[in-house]
Parts: C-alpha cells; structure tokens; sequence
C-alpha cells in the first residue's frame, strides 16, 4: 500500500474516534490534527497535542509555537515541507491542558503507524511527554533523563525497520514564554543538521 493511501487510512479511524477529547472537538467545530510534511522525510518532528490555532485549522504548530519552529527549521537550511511534523495526541486537550497518560494511550497507536509508515531515520521529540513516549517505545526508557538534561542529545535506537536516532527537544512554545530557551532550542537544533 502506498504511504498516502496508509496516512488517509489512519487519518479516518481518528476522525472516526470516540472519547471525550473527539467529542470535544466535535462539539467546538474544530479538526483532528493528523500532522504534515514529506511521508518520504528522514526526519519527523514528535509534538505533544494540538493547540487552539493547530484544532481550527487542522494543521500541527501554526500558531505562536509553529512560527518558533519554522524559525528553528529555517536556520539549520530546512524546508518545513522537507519533514514531517505530528503530534502523539490528535486532538486538542480543553483549555490546553497537558495530555493525560489515557489520552496519550488513546492516540499512541496511530502515532506508531505514522512512524512505521514514514519510516524517519531521525525522530525529534518536542516537549517531554513526547520525548518520555517516543524513548519508552525504542527501548530506550533506562535512558530517561529530564528533558532540562536531555535536550540536544542524540540517541541511537532500533525500529522494526532499521537504526534510528531520537533527538529530544524543548518544546517550542517553552521559547515563547523564556527567552532563553529559544537559544537553547537553536543550539540543539543545529545537532539535528546533517541529520534530516
């Protein structure tokens, strides 16, 4: 089967989802946010859920986070279209809030197709509920460390389909609220350069 064929395939069953977060989204008018880039890209970026911007308009980071890391992308000579950007939840928490582990449980099963799909050889994770997901599910959970510890490093992992290499990252909304943290974010994402 073809990627795209496979992507629209697991973009209906999550559409299609019940529980309470599709519900609210229902509810409120807003979209499931599958993710978007290349399905041949070698490098997916892993967010955490989607915000109010990303829910309206059915499209990971286009809010204030989004236009961090187009920023982030474009000073290491990447195109945002070149990789593939999602989120392990699909659907926005209310008011925000931060995933809850059923949630994430929920929604993790299509994130792991997505990924088998894809089949990236780099997996930046953006924010440490994606970071703590992404290595428990590469066998990597002994090498949990915080995400103020762990941002910037890069960890060799196996897939079902081959070596790969997980980056953790701050999230970028962390940048809007801490300044600093957007120079930490520039720094670590020059270690993804030559990687993607």
């Amino acid at each position: 089967m073809k990627k795209v064929d496979e992507m629209k395939i697991i973009r209906d069953e999550v559409i299609a989802l019940g529980g309470e977060l599709a519900d609210y989204r229902r509810a409120e008018g807003m979209h499931a946010v599958l993710g978007e880039g290349s399905h041949d890209s070698a490098c997916m970026f892993i967010g955490e859920a989607p915000g109010r911007n990303e829910a309206k308009y059915g499209r990971p980071f286009c809010g204030a986070a989004g236009k961090i890391l187009d920023e982030l992308l474009a000073s290491i000579a990447i195109e945002r279209s070149d990789v593939y950007i999602t989120n392990i939840v699909k659907d926005r928490p209310p008011n925000n809030r931060d995933p809850l582990p059923s949630e994430i449980d929920l929604y993790a099963p299509f994130l792991d197709r997505q990924i088998h799909t894809i089949q990236p050889k780099v997996i930046a994770t953006l924010g440490r509920f994606s970071m703590q997901y992404i290595m428990k599910e590469f066998g990597l959970s002994f090498e949990i460390e915080p995400i103020s510890i762990a941002h910037g490093k890069i960890y060799d992992a196996k897939a079902d389909y081959g070596d790969i290499q997980i980056v953790p990252l701050y999230h970028p909304a962390a940048a809007i609220y801490n300044q600093s943290l957007k120079d930490t974010l520039r720094e670590d994402f020059h270690s993804l350069k030559g990687l993607c």
